[in-house]
């Protein structure tokens, strides 16, 4: 406990923070959603999604971690001691081994494009269809695909091994600000190009036609997985805080950073589209089938390329390390290790675990179990169960298990002004997190593992939800007397 790390400074841990929760879902993922589902009215959803949901268990999950001063097994361990609390903690260091393993795959795509981009391999890019051959030609080399991923690795395992000041802290101030540099240096020029005002129109007009419950539905879903919840990451990084600092007002920042950044992708990704006459429908497709299309018809092509995918692969790698401590942290916590021992061997774990992922692309492709290949398995294993499940046991804990009493002790410190001046945050807190936001990641669990496609045409989306609340909290007062 003595020698434990902590932060240097506020900054340093809202910007590691914020770097676990920007990743390439900010970049690739919420822009095609936005624009897929009503532009400016999806947005407006989300933002509600993000402040209803999301930042409650934030501030429950990094409180938690500040509390323990623990790893997600450890934070579990300290404050219940019940084996099943225990085995819930251990959801976020086996969801940290999953994640990585195909997270390190995709990142280093985008090492492998900025190198594609300097070679001049867009230039003979014509439209999508050539695009994508050539993508699918490149993630066939298995030399290419496993060679950028044990590279991406390596990057990652380097700034853990450094420690919590001088790799993580250090690391995070300098690459959080090259990454928001470089995202305005690529939305000055998209927004500059001729054309630009037809993306900023399909990202930005409200089409309320567009919502309906699924789109409700996608906007809870992603508003839940961008600020890195249910994966232990925030109670990792929690951890290293000390009673002094502020967790709300820590949370509302990492909130804002990580929607600040996710509209500006939007921005400089569907101006640019537009402007060069692409298919802003290209779904998750754009970054690797369209936008290299985009960068060979646009003036000073090959630069932008080679910016765009930089700032790629630094929200992915700001995402990357958040999942390796979490990882680290557990066995420097529980099993006392030493952390660059622990660095090295789950680094190298995870390295050899992500193998296979590289390999569905090419030679095990054909390899299917429960009719999916190994990479889409790991994608579905982690973003469907394990992340879901992790965050609705949090706020399921917090806000039922622990004791409120003993919560508002903790969360108190560090922001007692702001509760004695606002009273009404608390109960707030305290509605949205005992009742809402474990309702409400049921209702996406259950959607995103196709429980409710069968009823879903049949019975409208608040009866699910009033039905859900209600199982949910007859059986909470039941054990509670």
């Amino acid at each position: 406990m003595n020698n434990r790390e902590h932060w240097g400074s506020k900054a340093g841990f809202i910007l590691a923070a914020a770097g676990s929760a920007i990743g390439l879902g900010n970049i690739w993922k919420f822009p095609y959603i936005a624009g897929e589902n009503g532009g400016a009215a999806f947005v407006f959803i989300y933002l509600i999604c993000i402040a209803l949901i999301g930042l409650p268990v934030l501030i429950a999950e990094i409180m938690m971690g500040r509390t323990t001063q623990r790893n997600p097994v450890g934070a579990f361990k300290k404050l219940s001691g019940k084996p099943f609390w225990v085995a819930v903690g251990s959801l976020g260091v086996i969801a940290g081994f999953v994640i990585l393993s195909f997270y390190t795959v995709i990142a280093g795509w985008s090492i492998g494009y900025i190198v594609e981009a300097l070679k001049g391999s867009f230039s003979q890019f014509s439209d999508p269809g050539v695009s994508s051959a050539y993508f699918e030609s490149q993630v066939g080399n298995v030399t290419w695909i496993v060679g950028y991923h044990t590279l991406f690795s390596f990057l990652t395992m380097g700034v853990v091994f450094a420690g919590i000041n001088k790799g993580i802290e250090k690391g995070s101030k300098i690459m959080m600000p090259v990454l928001f540099f470089l995202l305005i240096l690529l939305v000055i020029r998209g927004v500059t190009l001729p054309g630009a005002e037809k993306g900023l129109a399909f990202l930005w007009s409200p089409d309320w036609s567009k919502i309906s419950g699924q789109s409700v539905l996608i906007a809870l879903g992603h508003a839940f997985f961008t600020i890195s919840l249910g994966m232990g990451a925030m109670m990792t990084y929690g951890s290293y805080l000390s009673e002094k600092d502020h967790v709300p007002s820590a949370a509302l920042q990492i909130v804002i950073l990580d929607t600040f950044i996710a509209l500006l992708a939007g921005i400089a990704i569907f101006s640019s589209v537009f402007a060069m006459g692409q298919d802003p429908a290209a779904g998750p497709g754009l970054i690797f089938h369209t936008l290299p299309v985009v960068f060979a018809k646009m003036p000073g092509g090959v630069v932008w390329a080679v910016l765009f995918f930089l700032l790629l692969t630094v929200a992915a790698l700001t995402s990357a390390i958040s999942l390796l401590e979490v990882v680290v942290a557990y066995f420097v916590d529980e099993r006392k290790w030493k952390r660059q021992n622990a660095v090295m061997v789950f680094g190298f774990v995870v390295l050899l675990i992500g193998i296979p992922s590289a390999l569905s692309f090419n030679v095990m492709k054909d390899v299917h179990f429960f009719g999916k290949t190994w990479f889409d398995n790991a994608d579905y294993l982690a973003s469907n169960i394990l992340l879901p499940g992790g965050g609705f046991f949090i706020a399921i804990f917090v806000g039922w298990i622990w004791g409120f009493d003993t919560v508002l002790i903790e969360l108190k410190k560090g922001s007692e002004s702001l509760f004695d001046k606002y009273p009404i945050v608390i109960k707030a807190w305290k509605i949205f997190l005992r009742f809402l936001a474990p309702v409400m990641i049921f209702v996406v669990f259950l959607h995103s593992v196709d429980l409710l496609e069968s009823v879903w045409h049949q019975i409208h989306m608040q009866w699910v939800i009033i039905i859900i609340q209600v199982a949910i909290l007859i059986k909470l007062f039941h054990k509670k007397k």
